[in-house]
């Protein structure tokens, strides 16, 4: 008979790590689940991608289920970045095991994973929980480190982030994800508390991040022209009301078909959105 030992760290409360591990497949479920969104997989369809469905991001999201508790429970310990990247390459492994080769959420394993590490971090050191913005800039813990860690070539991201010269998550990351501080954080905030439902402050603030990063999905898929043009649409969706105007889902439906028939699909826009939830919902839990 084998028992399984749970260290508790000096002021760390032994639940957290588990509490952020679920929330952060809670909000990576949240965003799957959001409807409609342009582009991107949602329950009902598979919006511009032909390799995967809900079924590919259930199955992959039941695979990383232990995977962010690991980060919270490391980013606790103050463990060195060598530590959250070995956790991130396991999760990466299983993520393709479950899909069959299919990239659903390495986006998310990399931002998401340092955010919950850093939250968990920063709740060992204050004895609570902390504001959405420390989170962000807690991720600068390990800026010096990740910035040295080897990239993939030869991924879809990186080839587009290297032909058109912008910044890829690395860089957000080091900066102390300032686009999750300065524009989806408080989009999101701002819709709650006017009054949206939660579903449409989540599409409020996906078109927000669509009108405003160099999307390196975008970029992939489409080009430069394909990224101002998507960018051109989520900008006519906001000026327009965005969520808070009557019969938003209809216009964003129809913006939907725009980006399939383009083949588009905002994936970067999509992690942001899943972290900004998370770092919501870590402030109260």
């Amino acid at each position: 008979m084998s028992a399984v030992v749970q260290l508790r760290l000096p002021g760390e409360r032994a639940f957290d790590s588990a509490r952020l591990g679920r929330l952060a497949i809670a909000s990576l479920h949240a965003e799957l689940a959001l409807a409609p969104k342009p582009g991107l997989v949602t329950p009902f369809d598979a919006g511009s991608h032909d390799d995967m469905d809900a079924g590919t991001f259930l199955r992959s999201l039941f695979a990383l289920r232990h995977y962010f508790t690991a980060m919270a429970h490391a980013g606790a310990a103050d463990a060195p970045f060598a530590r959250l990247r070995a956790h991130g390459l396991a999760a990466e492994t299983a993520m393709l095991r479950a899909t069959g080769g299919i990239n659903t959420h390495r986006g998310a394993i990399f931002s998401l994973g340092l955010l919950v590490a850093s939250a968990a971090r920063c709740r060992r050191q204050h004895g609570h929980s902390v504001p959405a913005a420390q989170v962000c800039l807690g991720v600068q813990h390990w800026a010096d480190d990740f910035a040295r860690a080897p990239l993939d070539a030869q991924s879809p991201g990186q080839r587009a982030r290297v032909q058109h010269g912008v910044p890829g998550v690395r860089e957000q990351a080091a900066a102390g994800y300032p686009l999750l501080r300065e524009l989806a954080v408080p989009t999101l905030r701002h819709a709650l508390s006017a009054g949206l439902p939660r579903d449409a402050a989540l599409c409020q603030t996906l078109m927000q991040l669509v009108a405003h990063i160099d999307d390196l999905n975008l970029l992939h898929r489409g080009g430069i022209d394909g990224l101002l043009w998507a960018q051109q649409q989520a900008r006519g969706f906001l000026e327009s009301g965005g969520a808070f105007a009557p019969g938003w889902q209809v216009r964003l439906h129809g913006i939907g078909e725009r980006f399939v028939a383009r083949r588009l699909s905002p994936g970067g826009s999509a992690d942001l959105l899943a972290c900004s939830w998370f770092l919501l919902q870590q402030e109260a839990a």
